[in-house]
C-alpha cells in the first residue's frame, strides 16, 4: 500500500476510535443528564465509528508494528449540549476536510479497498452531522430530542433514523446487517 494511503487509513483509524470512545461517554452523561434519547443516539453512533475504524483497520492487515496515528480530536467534555456540539464539529471536520482528502489521495494512488473505506465513512458521517443537529436544536430548548429507532449497518456503519432498509444504501448489505437501538 502507498504510504501516504497507509496513513491516511491510520490516521483514520485513530479518528474513529477515539469518537467511538467520545461518544460512550457522552451517552452517559445525557443520561445522567435525563436526555435519553440523546444518550441512545449518542451510543448508536458510537457503534457506528466502532464499524468505521473496523474497517480502516482491517485495510491495514498488511502492517506489523506500531504506528503513530494523527487524528482530530474533541476535547474538553461538558454537559450534553456542549458534547452536542463538540460532536456536530468533529463530525463537519471528517465532511468537510478529512474525508474528500483521504478518498481523493486514495484513488489518485489506486487504492481501492482504502477508498471503499473512506468512502463508506464519509457517506455516514452526514448523516451522523444532522441527527447531532436534530438532538442538539432539541436539547438547546430544554427537550430531549424526538426519535424513532435507530439502525446501523454492521458492515459499513451506515446510520438512519427509521426502519432498517431492505438493502444498505451505502454497501448492500442485507436488513438482517442492520442493529437496531430503540
Amino acid at each position: 500500500m502507498r504510504k501516504m494511503t497507509e496513513q491516511h487509513l491510520i490516521n483514520a483509524f485513530g479518528g474513529e476510535s477515539q469518537a467511538h470512545m467520545r461518544y460512550l461517554h457522552f451517552g452517559n452523561q445525557a443520561e445522567k443528564e435525563k436526555f435519553t434519547n440523546v444518550a441512545r443516539l449518542f451510543r448508536a453512533i458510537s457503534h457506528a465509528e466502532y464499524i468505521h475504524a473496523g474497517d480502516h483497520y482491517k485495510a491495514l492487515k498488511h502492517l506489523n508494528g506500531g504506528f503513530v496515528a494523527n487524528s482530530m480530536a474533541a476535547f474538553g467534555p461538558g454537559d450534553t449540549l456542549k458534547n452536542l456540539q463538540l460532536a456536530i464539529d468533529g463530525e463537519t471536520f471528517e465532511i468537510e476536510e478529512m474525508y474528500p482528502v483521504y478518498i481523493e489521495v486514495a484513488k489518485f494512488q489506486g487504492e481501492k479497498l482504502a477508498q471503499r473505506s473512506f468512502e463508506w465513512s464519509y457517506a455516514t458521517e452526514k448523516l451522523h452531522k444532522q441527527l447531532f443537529e436534530k438532538a442538539f436544536d432539541a436539547v438547546n430548548a430544554g427537550k430531549d430530542v424526538e426519535l424513532g429507532p435507530v439502525h446501523i449497518c454492521e458492515v459499513c456503519g451506515y446510520t438512519l433514523e427509521g426502519e432498517a432498509p431492505d438493502r444498505c444504501p451505502v454497501c448492500g448489505a442485507v436488513k438482517e446487517k442492520f442493529t437496531a437501538f430503540r
